[in-house]
C-alpha cells in the first residue's frame, strides 16, 4: 500500500507539470495555470493522504457559496441605492438623446428591479458570464483576471514580509520583556500602527523624489514596470519589478507587521508562563530549546487563525496604495468602477475579494489543523 501511495504521488506531480505546460502553451497566464492545475490535483492527493481533510475542505467550500451570494446581494443593493448609474454622466452630453440613454439601460438590464437584476446576474455568472464593463469596454472577467495578478503579487509579498519580520520580532521582544530591546520593538510597532497606509505612501514618494535627481533614479515612484522593460532580459525584468515593488510592499507590510508583532509578543509572554514551559526549564533544557521548541510552536497557533482576516486587511490597504503609487492592480479598477457606478465591474471585483477572503480563512484552518495536534477535523 505504501509503495502504491508513493507511486501515486509521483504520478500526480508529473501530471501537474504536463497540465501546466499545456495550459501555458494554450495562452493561459502562469498564475492562472498554477491555480487551475494545483487546486484539483491537491484535492485528488488528499483522497489518498487524508480523506477526512478532503471532506473538511469540500464542506467549507460548500459553505462558501451562501457567503459569497450574501456579499454579492448586499453589494448589489448598495449600488442600487446610490443615485444614478454608469450612463448618468452621458446625460450631460447634449449630443446624446434621452431615448438613447434609455435604450442603453434596457440593453444592460438596468431598468429591471434590483432583485431581478441580481437573479439574472447570478445565473449569468454560473454560466461563466460576469458581464461587460462599460467603463473599460471589455468583459469583466478579462479585466479582473489581468489586474488580479498584480494585486495578488503585491499582497502575497507584503504578507511574507510582514510575517517574516513580525514572528522573530515578537519573540525577541517577549524574551527581553521591559528591556530596551522590547521598548524599541514596541515603539516601531506603535509607529506602524499609527501611520495610515496612504500617508506613508505619500511620505515615501516625497523622500524618494527629494533625494534623487531626476526623481525616481534610485527607486521608481510609481507603476509596476519601466517604460523600457520590454527590451530587458528575464533577469532585468525581474530586478525592475522588485525595484517597483519596494515602496508599495514596504507600505503594506509595515502596518501588517506592526499589529502581528504585538500579537506575537503577547502570545509568547502568555505561553512563557505556562506550566509545561516551567517544567521544561526545570529539566535543564537550554533556553533556546525551551523558546523555539516548546513556546514558539504553541504561541504561533493564534497567529494562524488571523491569517484569513490579514488577507482582507492587506487587500483593503492595497486599494489605496495602488491608487497613490499607480500600481496597475485591482484596487485602482475597483475605485474607478465605484466612482463611475460600473455595476458589473464592481460585482466582479467584489466576488474576487470575497472568494479570496473565504479561501484565506480556509487555508488558515487547514494550517492550524496541521500544526496543532490538539485540533481534530471531524
Amino acid at each position: 500500500m505504501s509503495i502504491a501511495r508513493h507511486i501515486d504521488w509521483r504520478l500526480t506531480f508529473i501530471l501537474d507539470v504536463l497540465f501546466y505546460v499545456l495550459l501555458v502553451m494554450n495562452g493561459q497566464s502562469w498564475l492562472g495555470s498554477v491555480f487551475i492545475v494545483e487546486v484539483p490535483m491537491w484535492l485528488l492527493r488528499l483522497a489518498w493522504l487524508s480523506p477526512m481533510m478532503l471532506r473538511f475542505i469540500v464542506r467549507r467550500l460548500i459553505h462558501m457559496i451562501p457567503i459569497v451570494l450574501l456579499v454579492v446581494a448586499i453589494g448589489f443593493l448598495l449600488i442600487q441605492i446610490a443615485p444614478g448609474d454608469i450612463f448618468s454622466q452621458l446625460a450631460l452630453n447634449p449630443d446624446i438623446r434621452p431615448a438613447d440613454l434609455e435604450y442603453f439601460r434596457e440593453q444592460f438590464g438596468l431598468t429591471d428591479p434590483w432583485y431581478v437584476q441580481f437573479v439574472k446576474y447570478v445565473w449569468n455568472v454560473l454560466r461563466g458570464d460576469f458581464g461587460f464593463s462599460e467603463l473599460f469596454k471589455a468583459p469583466v472577467f478579462s479585466i479582473v483576471r489581468s489586474r488580479a495578478a498584480a494585486t495578488i503579487t503585491l499582497s502575497v509579498t507584503s504578507l511574507i514580509l510582514a510575517w517574516g519580520f513580525s514572528i522573530p520580532a515578537g519573540v525577541f521582544a517577549a524574551t527581553h520583556q521591559y528591556k530596551w530591546q522590547d521598548q524599541t520593538v514596541s515603539v516601531f510597532a506603535f509607529i506602524g500602527l499609527a501611520i495610515p497606509n496612504f500617508f506613508l505612501a505619500f511620505l515615501l514618494l516625497y523622500i524618494v523624489t527629494a533625494t534623487s535627481n531626476p526623481p525616481g533614479t534610485w527607486l521608481p515612484i510609481g507603476g509596476m514596470s519601466s517604460l523600457d522593460a520590454s527590451r530587458m532580459g528575464p533577469i532585468g525584468q525581474f530586478v525592475d519589478l522588485v525595484r517597483h515593488m519596494v515602496i508599495p510592499v514596504f507600505v503594506l507590510g509595515t502596518s501588517a507587521m506592526a499589529g502581528l508583532t504585538r500579537i506575537m509578543r503577547a502570545n509568547m509572554l502568555d505561553i512563557m508562563n505556562q506550566q509545561y514551559v516551567v517544567t521544561a526549564r526545570s529539566k535543564g533544557q537550554t533556553e533556546n530549546k525551551v523558546i523555539y521548541r516548546h513556546a514558539l510552536r504553541n504561541a504561533i497557533n493564534p497567529m494562524i487563525t488571523i491569517l484569513g482576516f490579514q488577507i482582507s486587511s492587506i487587500l483593503a490597504g492595497s486599494a489605496l496604495v495602488e491608487n497613490v503609487l499607480a500600481w496597475p492592480g485591482l484596487g485602482r479598477v475597483i475605485l474607478q468602477a465605484i466612482i463611475s457606478q460600473d455595476l458589473y465591474l464592481v460585482m466582479g471585483a467584489l466576488i474576487y475579494s470575497s472568494v479570496l477572503l473565504v479561501l484565506g480563512n480556509l487555508i488558515a484552518d487547514i494550517l492550524l489543523a496541521v500544526v496543532d495536534p490538539r485540533i481534530r477535523i471531524g
